[in-house]
């Protein structure tokens, strides 16, 4: 049992309050009797209790139970040591005695357990699957077990790694365990020495010029003497293949290449070996700035040429034309362009995973865009609510300008178990967008069928918008799959309603049996009711629904990719609900705008239709149609300049303007405005060895550069930005490996654009036992390097003890002594003997009444003759 203060401070209380007692006692000496100082005695013991209690004292009572845990290393350089571990364990585990408990957990990026922590474990279960390995982080998995533990126990906590942590620090964490009941113990594994080839570096000219020879220098280490092949490519293209010979240790191959790409190119090193202990380091990328003259990306909807490049001749711009089917998924293959042309492009081809990409490109890098009009563009290709309409100067909807026709909808949604995940939740989320193009006084059903039909809104007036899509929104999967009942209950619901356009959406991703669909819908038919199918996925019934929709007078979608399903909803709604196509010609207005008015000082030509949409507030509309809807409208998105054109590039609905001398004038124009403003200081940015990135300025006004970091699919990335000096800022970025793009731009919103590789994890290094970090580690923690299973449930050389708080005790002692001293004062020190007086006095006044009896008894005796 020990003693110990919480706060050793406040027994210097104790000073001024002896003083005051010792001179109370010196001034009253001469006065004071025996109970006076027995009084003060009391007072003294009294007020130390208090002291004592303010002090927090407590004692410590020996726990003999004790608790050992295993932390189990399984990130991925520790590949092929799980039976070796568990091995170590369960021979361990033979020595434990019945007063000790031990569990087992994993870690790599974070702890997982696979034994809880008791005093019954025997045997080591199978390990449980761990998902992420990429990384070592000693420091979280010390901290999250000391939160597992009982602090009060002598606690041994028993680390099977090799030591190399890729993230945390635990020799910073390790100092908190000074002074605690627990240890560290290290049992040191490594992964089997067994062949091995890794790209080392893959290096690529930051800038280059189209045409110039750059020099791609690949080091590859092996661990033996080996025959591999390494592949460049360029963009995801190969552009070389070699057969190599690898000595053991480093090696070092030169390729000169010619650019042909442009913007910013990706370059991609990989080495393939016949025997390969980790595949994880056998690839590596790098970014070049190819810088060339302006590059064109024209994505063409149609089936025929492009329109737009045959009107810019190919004296132009340099361009590349594709069909949407063809738009990479990767934001690199999209900053090789300056600007991008959606001409006529259905979004549901497009799909909005590629519009996020785009979006980043657009508002991040400065990538200029322009939607051109057409039957499958703006509201018409489902672009509402979607990425594209974010950066676009205009909204797909048209806003109140003349009376639209009354519209009937009803959507049948497949809610079956197939549907389960994000194929349902894509589609709900389709419906609840399609719900929000509606007015208030359109006509909705709703209609979730499994294997029977679910009428979640009843067909009527749609009134409250917001609850009709939390109800859509709140739909769960459930069974089977019937359709025929459900469609023939969305035909029956707007067989008798009087509406102008009445349409049926049926989404599913399965089959069901066949009824007399003919006769269904050919009697919809009849009552002006449409029918669109969507086959969601390889196991719908494609033909059947094909042919539903042809006979129902609506259009087929056949869905691969599922993020497209909300542009088809929308699409579909947007060409019942609304009059999209303006076709009344007429000669558009044209506004005061730079760079625009010198193309019609001969006069406007005149346009035989376009898409309705309405500008937003804060573009610039620079071409008007008769009744105020934009022609042509611009803004800024970001970093990037967006048109939108709402007549087509074939003639068509642009009429004259096809015809027109200044058309290939017209799109160089416009082309050049959507070009970007690119910044020529040449910063510097660079990896740094732990893991940030550096940024230099040669101007020296790093602190008011906007650094942006976005990865390869998009998505902007958490960026924690520290100013080192004038010309350095440090850019702390989450990635994950792979392309990080770097978009800095000055005040004047002038655009530099980097990118650079994080490599593949340490985890992916051979590498041998990080002895140093195991030294030091058991070092600070008081624990032991250990070689033998049976040293793991030694005798503890920390020992367990539970605190005991003695404060309350003393405080009670104070009050006692306190009330003690309060009665003496009052009462005086005589009412602790006067008890024992009057006890005397009873016990006197019973003898005495005896002997007078007595005497009296013996004179009356001696009267009688």
């Amino acid at each position: 049992m020990d003693l110990r203060i919480d706060m050793p401070l406040a027994l210097l209380l104790l000073l001024p309050l002896l003083m005051y007692f010792g001179w109370t006692y010196w001034r009253e000496r001469q006065r004071l009797k025996k109970s006076h100082i027995v009084v003060l005695g009391i007072r003294i013991v009294a007020v130390g209790c208090l002291v004592f209690a303010l002090a927090g004292p407590y004692i410590l009572l020996p726990v003999k139970e004790e608790q050992v845990l295993f932390l189990v290393d399984r990130s991925a350089s520790m590949n092929g040591t799980d039976d070796e571990m568990a091995n170590f364990i369960a021979e361990s585990l033979q020595s434990k005695n019945d007063e000790q408990l031990a569990g087992i957990y994993s870690f790599s990026s974070t702890l997982q357990m696979e034994a809880i922590l008791s005093n019954t474990l025997k045997e080591v279960p199978k390990f449980t699957t761990i998902k992420a390995t990429d990384q070592t982080n000693i420091e979280q998995s010390l901290q999250l077990a000391s939160g597992i533990v009982d602090p009060k126990k002598a606690t041994r906590l028993v680390l099977l790694t090799d030591g190399n942590e890729t993230k945390g620090d635990a020799l910073e964490f390790a100092l908190k365990f000074k002074g605690s009941n627990s240890s560290v113990d290290v049992v040191p594994f490594s992964q089997p020495v067994t062949n091995d080839v890794s790209l080392k570096s893959f290096v690529t000219p930051q800038v280059a010029y189209v045409g110039e020879q750059q020099q791609l220098v690949t080091e590859i280490n092996a661990t033996a003497a080996e025959q591999g092949e390494l592949l460049l490519y360029e963009n995801d293209k190969l552009i070389h293949r070699e057969a190599v010979e690898l000595a053991e240790g480093s090696n070092i191959f030169t390729y000169k290449h010619a650019a042909t790409a442009e913007g910013l190119v990706k370059y991609e090193a990989l080495v393939q070996v016949d025997q390969d202990a980790i595949f994880e380091n056998n690839k590596l990328t790098s970014v070049t700035m190819v810088q060339s003259e302006p590059h064109l990306l024209i994505v063409n909807g149609y089936d025929t040429a492009s329109p737009i490049a045959a009107a810019l001749g190919s004296q132009s711009i340099s361009y590349d034309v594709v069909d949407a089917n063809s738009l990479p998924n990767e934001l690199s293959s999209y900053l090789q362009y300056n600007a991008i042309i959606f001409d006529n492009v259905p979004g549901h081809l497009v799909g909005e995973e590629k519009m996020n990409v785009i979006e980043q490109a657009v508002k991040n890098f400065g990538v200029g865009f322009t939607m051109v009009g057409g039957e499958n563009s703006f509201g018409l290709g489902g672009y509402f609510k979607t990425p594209i309409e974010t950066l676009l100067p205009v909204e797909m909807e048209i806003k109140g300008k003349e009376q639209l026709p009354s519209l009937g909808l009803v959507i049948v949604l497949d809610r079956s178990g197939s549907m389960h995940g994000t194929k349902l939740e894509l589609a709900k989320e389709a419906a609840a967008r399609s719900v929000e193009m509606l007015r208030d006084e359109d006509t909705l059903g709703f209609i979730a069928f499994d294997d029977k039909p679910w009428e979640i809104i009843e067909t009527g007036p749609l009134g409250n918008k917001d609850e009709a899509v939390d109800t859509i929104l709140s739909v769960t999967p459930g069974g089977g799959t019937e359709i025929y009942g459900s469609l023939a209950k969305a035909y029956e619901n707007l067989a008798e309603l009087k509406l102008q356009r009445k349409h049926i959406i049926l989404l599913t991703d399965g089959q069901s049996q066949s009824g007399n669909y003919e006769d269904l819908i050919a009697q919809g038919k009849e009552n002006g009711i449409t029918l669109s199918t969507v086959a969601i996925g390889q196991d719908a019934d494609a033909n059947l629904l094909e042919a539903l929709s042809e006979m129902g007078n609506g259009r087929f979608y056949d869905v691969v990719d599922e993020q497209t399903i909300p542009s088809i909803l929308s699409r579909e709604t947007a060409m019942i609900s609304r009059t999209y196509i303006e076709d009344n010609p007429f000669y558009p207005t044209i506004y005061n705008a730079s760079a625009w008015n010198t193309l019609f000082t001969n006069g406007v030509p005149k346009m035989n239709a376009y898409i309705g949409t309405t500008a937003k507030q804060g573009a610039s509309v620079i071409a008007e149609s008769e009744k105020e809807d934009p022609v042509l409208a611009q803004w800024q998105y970001g970093l990037g300049k967006t048109f939108a054109f709402t007549s087509d590039s074939t003639g068509k609905w642009a009429g004259d303007w096809a015809r027109w001398q200044e058309w290939g004038t017209f799109w160089q124009t416009l082309i050049s405005q959507m070009l970007p403003s690119y910044n020529d200081v040449a910063y510097d940015v660079r990896l740094e060895s732990d893991g940030s990135f550096v940024i230099t300025d040669p101007t020296n006004e790093a602190a008011f550069l906007d650094i942006v970091a976005v990865n390869e699919a998009g998505e902007e990335l958490e960026t924690q930005l520290e100013t080192m000096s004038a010309s350095q800022v440090r850019a702390v970025v989450q990635a994950e490996p792979g392309l990080i793009f770097f978009r800095i731009a000055d005040e004047e919103q002038a655009i530099y654009q980097a990118g650079l590789s994080v490599p593949y994890s340490a985890e992916y290094e051979l590498r041998p036992v990080n002895e140093k970090l195991v030294e030091e580690l058991t070092k600070q923690t008081g624990g032991s390097v250990l070689k033998e299973p049976n040293e793991v449930f030694r005798e503890f050389t920390k020992k367990g003890a539970e605190r005991q708080n003695i404060a309350t005790w003393l405080l009670l002692a104070g009050m006692l002594l306190f009330f003690m001293d309060i009665t003496i004062r009052r009462f005086g020190w005589g009412f602790l003997t006067r008890p024992k007086k009057q006890e005397q006095l009873v016990e006197e006044k019973p003898k005495q009444a005896e002997d007078t009896n007595v005497a009296q008894l013996l004179k009356g005796m001696k009267k009688r003759p």
